[in-house]
């Protein structure tokens, strides 16, 4: 299940979408130096970044970083308790994009991505 949010061009278009659900992550997937800050339980909450797709038709625009923004400022704004933002990227492009936008790999899971609420909090102060 996750909460799907569009993006809706001011001529009516779909220029793209994302969608956010609760996950728990396995505490021994994160990085060493990541654990040694976490409670000891066998899941850590966090919030699943399913599906992120701009239209071929306005790719190039800005608006996958649009979305980006707007899901994390959406994730950081949730009361409900989340260690991360985590992701599956689809493709290497993928991966470098989220990777630009300074996500982190799991260590024995290069596709898979995350960014620590902590830090993104950060980001949307004041």
């Amino acid at each position: 299940m996750a909460a799907p949010f569009v993006l809706v061009l001011p001529d009516g278009a779909i220029g793209g979408y994302y969608t956010l659900s609760a996950t728990g992550v396995k505490l021994a997937e994160f990085p060493a130096d990541i654990t040694r800050k976490l409670p000891r339980y066998p899941l850590v909450p966090a919030t699943l970044l399913g599906r992120l797709a701009v239209d071929r038709n306005y790719q190039g625009r800005g608006y996958g970083r649009f979305l980006l923004a707007d899901a994390l400022h959406r994730a950081v704004r949730s009361e409900i308790a989340s260690f991360a933002v985590i992701l599956d990227a689809k493709d290497e492009a993928a991966r470098q994009f989220y990777l630009r936008e300074s996500f982190l790999p799991l260590p024995d899971q290069p596709m898979k991505l995350f960014r620590p609420m902590e830090d993104l909090a950060k980001l949307f102060e004041g």
